[in-house]
């Protein structure tokens, strides 16, 4: 028997490592596995069938390894597989199992935080394309507007370190413009892709102090903690003893380098894996 249960986190890059900080620094108790798909990065430009596909098969992998829960932390794979894994997939895989996605609980507390309902949204082009935010948010609050806008140049940027340089102002400031002039009225931003926390001392840079910046990361771990008191059926299966283990389908060395670029902090117990 897997003495150790842990939550499963998947990301298809690196930018659910800014998801899984924010869930361990509300939730430390909780035992945690890590997987990256980081050797097929990156989603975002990838169909919604092949999406689904490597999402599903990076699933599977987190079930076997004990998992009961697994979040995806990824905004493409919530947007392009979340749902169809859902209806689909867990009903013949284990109907006791979850698998949870971080576009809804982020929309969630859009309407308390605009005073003028107009909200905005960076994301990459997949994130964009598949109107995932627009239709939650038309869903839960009609009365919001949301204009969206494509940033296919931030995780680049972020990924190569250079999101704090000067020469990525003009890409900050391109799209910041190009959304404000699109609606004026716009109050608040959410950021939608796990990479864009660390740009948000660039962004700010270029917004009027008045617009609130919104990251995923905090707002993700408080509905996980209000999920698993609300279903004490599943918070019931973990084990509780503060470990985190990360896995990769990259080399562990490269993976080890980019996640201390997101952490601020080296990471241990990583794992190279094969998937699919």
């Amino acid at each position: 028997m897997n003495k150790n249960i842990p939550i499963g986190i998947f990301d298809s890059g690196y930018g659910g490592l800014t998801i899984l900080e924010k869930i361990r620094n509300r939730l430390p108790q909780y035992d945690y596995l890590y997987l990256g798909d980081n050797a097929r990065t990156p989603y975002g430009t990838r169909s919604f069938e092949v999406v689904y596909q490597f999402t599903r098969q990076s699933v599977h992998y987190l079930f076997d390894a004990g998992c009961p829960l697994v979040i995806l932390a990824c905004n493409t794979a919530s947007a392009k597989a979340l749902r169809t894994i859902q209806q689909r997939d867990l009903p013949h895989i284990d109907p006791t199992r979850r698998v949870l996605g971080i576009i809804r609980p982020t929309v969630e507390v859009v309407d308390r935080l605009s005073r003028t309902k107009h909200i905005g949204i960076f994301g990459t082009p997949g994130t964009i394309v598949s109107r995932s935010y627009t239709l939650e948010i038309a869903k839960l609050f009609p009365h919001v507007t949301l204009v969206s806008e494509a940033c296919p140049m931030w995780v680049p940027l972020v990924e190569n370190n250079e999101y704090g340089s000067p020469g990525a102002d003009y890409f900050v400031k391109q799209h910041v413009d190009r959304l404000l002039t699109r609606d004026p009225q716009i109050d608040t931003i959410l950021l939608g892709c796990t990479h864009y926390p660390l740009m948000t001392d660039k962004i700010k840079q270029f917004l009027p102090r008045e617009i609130t910046l919104f990251p995923q990361g905090e707002q993700v771990a408080e509905r996980l903690q209000d999920y698993l008191f609300r279903h004490p059926e599943i918070d019931g299966r973990l084990t509780k003893g503060g470990r985190c283990r990360f896995l990769t389908t990259e080399s562990v060395a490269k993976f080890s380098d980019m996640a201390s670029l997101f952490l601020k902090r080296p990471v241990a117990a990583v794992k190279q894996v094969v998937i699919g």
